[in-house]
């Protein structure tokens, strides 16, 4: 067994050590008549399943050669699975009525929740799996459970220290508040900054990066001018352009797409004349043997070969367009939209609602760059990165 493999198995142990410590210590401190541990029956079934797994830890450090024991194949997984999930749920819904109130037994059962979790990711990560269906599977349950858990401990962070909502609300505030959102004003306010500002913004700035780029490249002369005005434009702060454009297109959703075309144009122009200028030398002179002409060159070899350098620009500005127009509606829009939203609701001190008006961004923001991202797959399947 190599150092590593002992060093998680020891840190899985600890999963044990911190369940038996919470079942001595109270799980809440303070008032009389606060829930114990041993009041909680589904506590207590994650309790003994943890007891269990650690236990099976223990004989596979003594034993190496017994790698999973009990708990090998899709069975086991799946009860380390439940054993933490279950755990970490009960010890919530158990905290939910006592903010402020958690005590040591708590945060010693937390630990070993976490821990457990953390021990189901790392055998899903290993496991072997021929299926390509499965692996893709896998791929996205990975990062889904590290977000689940990252939303577990938040919660429980907050609700087991009192933390006040106008500091940081819980992520159950923050979802009750983005249920009673829609259809308005989340909805209003989204189709407001991302459906209007942000898409049509992105369209046009991509779309005349793009041009620009190959008139650039077809004209030396403007790669010489235009590329060093593009990069020191590129570099004007959105807080100081965003004014301006409110001024010169007025309070609605145009000023707010100017201010997503300026951040987005030159991102798009770059990438594309290096994408442009990625073809080597013996490819070109392969075309012009052929006969080529610039445009054929251009269709047939050149472009293909930039399409990775096109779609990652098309990435990078699916986030800037987005920062871009919620940035600009602080400095002026109608009584709609996510930037306004927010800082409206911070004069408040309706913090809960901030936050879901982030999370909707950030929904939206991933959702964009996902879409990117697989059309990215779809048309340039041939890259090397793409190979299996």
């Amino acid at each position: 067994m190599t150092f590593t493999e002992t060093f998680k198995r020891l840190l899985l142990m600890g999963g044990g050590f911190a369940a038996a410590f919470g079942l001595v210590l109270p799980l809440f401190a303070g008032e009389a008549g606060s829930v114990t541990v041993w009041d909680e029956t589904g506590v207590m079934i994650f309790m003994l399943l943890v007891f269990v797994i650690s236990a099976q830890n223990v004989i596979s450090l003594m034993n190496p050669a017994q790698k999973g024991g009990w708990f090998d194949g899709p069975a086991g997984d799946a009860l380390i699975a439940v054993a933490a999930h279950l755990g970490a749920w009960e010890l919530l819904s158990a905290l939910s009525g006592h903010p402020g109130a958690a005590g040591g037994g708590f945060w010693a059962l937390l630990v070993a929740a976490w821990l457990t979790g953390w021990q189901f990711v790392d055998r899903l990560a290993n496991r072997q799996v021929t299926s390509r269906t499965v692996q893709r599977v896998v791929t996205v349950v990975i990062p889904l459970l590290f977000g689940v858990w990252v939303l577990i401990l938040w919660q429980a962070l907050v609700t087991g220290f009192g933390v006040p909502k106008v500091l940081l609300p819980a992520p159950s505030e923050i979802w009750l508040r983005l249920v009673g959102g829609f259809p308005t004003p989340l909805w209003e306010d989204f189709r407001q900054t991302f459906l209007k500002a942000v898409l049509i913004g992105y369209a046009i700035g991509c779309g005349s990066g793009f041009l620009v780029a190959i008139l650039v490249d077809w004209v030396p002369f403007l790669r010489r001018g235009l590329l060093p005005v593009g990069n020191l434009v590129s570099a004007l702060p959105v807080v100081g352009v965003a004014p301006i454009m409110v001024m010169w297109f007025g309070f609605d959703w145009p000023s707010k797409a100017a201010v997503v075309i300026i951040m987005t144009f030159f991102p798009m122009l770059v990438n594309t004349v290096s994408g442009l200028a990625a073809s080597d030398h013996m490819q070109r002179d392969l075309m012009h043997t052929y006969a080529a002409s610039y445009w054929q060159s251009l269709i047939k070899l050149r472009l293909p070969q930039a399409l990775p350098f096109i779609f990652n620009a098309l990435k990078i500005n699916s986030t800037l367009a987005l920062i871009g127009a919620i940035v600009a509606e602080f400095f002026g829009t109608p009584t709609v939209g996510m930037g306004f939203r927010i800082s409206t609701e911070v004069g408040r001190m309706n913090v809960d609602m901030v936050w879901a008006e982030i999370a909707v961004a950030a929904l939206a923001g991933s959702i964009f760059y996902g879409v990117m991202t697989l059309l990215e797959r779809v048309f340039t399947f041939w890259h090397p990165s793409f190979r299996t």
